[in-house]
């Protein structure tokens, strides 16, 4: 196995479940070395790792609620003291908190708002002096067709996906002279556990107006991910991934 500190490094945010899972297994091959980070979801953290690794690939999970700034500085020195500087960040991490805003409160907003948006933030201001200084970087964050579309008690994960599209397209203005890349995912319906827990008839009716007439695979994210993390002409862009939903 070639030596870990040679190759580049790639870190997903909320990368032991769902979209973030299916990401982290895409890139965990030998030619990268896969930080999987989750806050809660252990268990599932070390069994995408153990998968990488069973593959000849390098990973390693490492808690943090990034959120929060003191928890991020964390996580990058136990990527450096591992691995060395991350190249590749992949912005994942997301919840949810779905209310009509006549009901919602403060703590609902800005749960999601931090967690979805200004974790970028976070990571993204730890992250981005290396590849600077590097020449090279590649930055995603994952929006959702719900920042496109809008979303029925969902202004909250609206703002913040929204956030996360606008954020995207600055930055890349600013680091494309660096050999920077910054581009956004918008994911349609992807079928994950959280979708997969929606009542059988609001899922069937999101289906039927699907023009493929199917949900997404997570899988189908994750190589979205890697065409971008390959694409050193494509910056400040939005990737969407939908089925047709919202052209």
């Amino acid at each position: 196995m070639e030596n870990s500190k040679n190759l580049k490094t790639v870190l997903v945010t909320g990368g032991s479940r769902g979209i973030g899972a299916a990401i982290s297994l895409e890139l965990g091959t030998k030619e990268h070395n896969i930080i999987v980070n989750y806050n809660h979801s252990k268990e599932h953290a070390d069994n995408i790792v153990n998968k990488i690794k069973s593959n000849g690939g390098n990973a390693m999970a490492v808690q943090a609620n990034i959120a929060h700034a003191d928890e991020c500085q964390r996580l990058f020195e136990t990527i450096n003291n591992e691995f060395g500087n991350v190249s590749v960040l992949i912005n994942n991490a997301g919840i949810t908190r779905d209310k009509s805003f006549r009901k919602m409160n403060l703590t609902e907003w800005n749960e999601v708002i931090n967690t979805n948006l200004t974790s970028a933030y976070n990571t993204v201001q730890i992250a981005l002096p290396n590849m600077i200084e590097n020449k090279y970087g590649r930055i995603i964050n994952i929006s959702s067709v719900i920042a496109q579309s809008g979303g029925f008690g969902q202004t909250n994960y609206a703002a913040a996906k929204a956030g996360l599209i606008g954020f995207s397209k600055s930055l890349a203005l600013e680091t494309a002279k660096y050999g920077v890349t910054v581009n956004s995912i918008c994911p349609g319906f992807i079928e994950t556990e959280m979708v997969a827990a929606m009542p059988r008839e609001v899922l069937d009716n999101i289906i039927s107006k699907i023009p493929v007439n199917r949900l997404g695979a997570s899988s189908e994210i994750a190589k979205g991910v890697r065409y971008l993390i390959e694409s050193a002409y494509i910056t400040g862009q939005c990737l969407n991934i939908n089925g047709g939903l919202y052209m």
